[in-house]
């Protein structure tokens, strides 16, 4: 029984809801996040980065709390409003190539710490503790954790009512997505929502780990009146895109192609392909750019592993290539490994090599739904870089408070 409840949101007025939400400021370059801060007055950066103008800048506690007077600056300039009465709010996001539709609402902490919120990732204790004081201090969280689901019909029906009426908000942004809120506030549909989900016995987090683990500290250290529930928004498993995280490698020494070929063949069949771009389209296949050509690598060894994650293809090309063969021990914190989002084009990643900035790459095919429930189900934890999950949603849209 998944513990979902409406919430009153501080938000942007309908007409400054585009210029106010903003992506994670971590996504962004110096350079653009520069301009964004000195040719918009209403983006959420600005609260997030009050110090922007200062030769000096702010750091921990005071920090904080100069975000939380820059929050409350936009509050008496009324560019955010507070929500009068407790609502669901179902926000859409739509791209060239998927269409995101879910209920942002406030989801329990009990339930985290009761494992029906189910987790994939470590998170660090040292960053929960610092995220903890930081919403301690500032008083809300300004993004929602994306959690997913098994599909609820009636929850389904209720949205889609919905979706034909004028929206509250409706913009677009830079990367060609169109984003909608609507409002539910019709209490027969609220309750029905509640409902529906009581009939849900899991949630899984896909992004935010880090924040609902902080959340929770924070109902443990704290009184706040709001602070035994998280921001949260949720969608239907199926609606979620898991892309694979790629490697790009840079090798130490010098690499004998002959040599290093025989060594992968010791435990993968190796197809040399003439294809431009080539991608993996079945579980326990790997590609590889190197020297000029796309090789397809085939697991040869179809072991009997002792658990789920033994068996993902990110924890194969790790214990049989990276480790042995590259010498890459600590994927974490080897300046020889880079991470690029599956997103990215293969034709991208090929020039990166072609041109000596990397030596070779590997292309990973992304994991199902089915993989990434039977991890958290197992209460296992997922490699580094295993998944980048999308919907990436925006700050400022809707705001929680643990106070109001």
């Amino acid at each position: 029984m998944a513990i979902v409840r409406p919430f009153k949101a501080i938000r942007p007025t309908r007409d400054k809801a585009g210029l106010v939400a903003s992506r994670s400021y971590l996504s962004y370059s110096e350079e653009t996040l520069k301009e964004k801060l000195e040719n918009n007055p209403f983006t959420f950066l600005h609260i997030i980065n009050p110090d922007y103008k200062k030769e000096k800048k702010l750091k921990g506690t005071n920090k904080f709390i100069a975000i939380r007077e820059k929050f409350n600056e936009f509050k008496k300039k009324n560019i955010f409003i507070t929500e009068k009465k407790k609502v669901f709010y179902i926000y859409q996001q739509k791209t060239k190539n998927h269409i995101y539709t879910g209920i942002i609402a406030s989801t329990s902490v009990d339930d985290y710490i009761n494992n029906k919120i189910k987790k994939h990732e470590k998170t660090l204790v040292k960053r929960e503790k610092m995220f903890s004081k930081y919403l301690s201090t500032i008083g809300f969280n300004a993004e929602p954790v994306l959690l997913f689901h098994k599909k609820n019909n009636i929850v389904e029906h209720i949205i889609n009512l919905y979706i034909e009426k004028r929206s509250e908000y409706e913009f677009a942004t830079t990367n060609q997505a169109i984003h909608k809120l609507w409002i539910i506030d019709d209490e027969k549909d609220i309750k029905a929502i509640e409902k529906s989900f009581e009939e849900i016995d899991i949630l899984y987090i896909a992004d935010g780990h880090h924040r609902s683990a902080s959340s929770t500290l924070l109902s443990k250290n704290n009184d706040f009146r709001n602070s035994q529930y998280f921001m949260s928004y949720l969608i239907n498993e199926n609606q979620l895109n898991i892309i694979s995280f790629n490697r790009l490698i840079k090798l130490k020494n010098n690499l004998n192609k002959k040599i290093f070929l025989n060594k992968i063949e010791s435990n993968f069949n190796i197809v040399k392909k003439d294809k431009k771009n080539l991608k993996p389209k079945n579980k326990n296949e790997i590609s590889m750019y190197f020297a000029n050509f796309w090789y397809l690598l085939t697991f040869k060894n179809k072991l009997i592993y002792s658990n789920c994650i033994e068996n993902l293809d990110s924890v194969i090309l790790s214990e049989h290539i990276l480790k042995p063969i590259l010498g890459i021990k600590n994927e974490k914190k080897d300046s020889n490994i880079v991470y690029e989002p599956g997103n990215t084009p293969l034709s991208i990643i090929s020039e990166k090599v072609n041109s000596g900035e990397f030596d070779l790459a590997f292309i990973l095919k992304p994991i199902s739904i089915k993989e990434l429930k039977e991890v958290a189900d197992n209460n296992l934890i997922m490699p580094p870089k295993s998944t980048y999950i999308e919907p990436k949603l925006r700050s400022g849209l809707t705001i929680y408070s643990f106070n109001d």
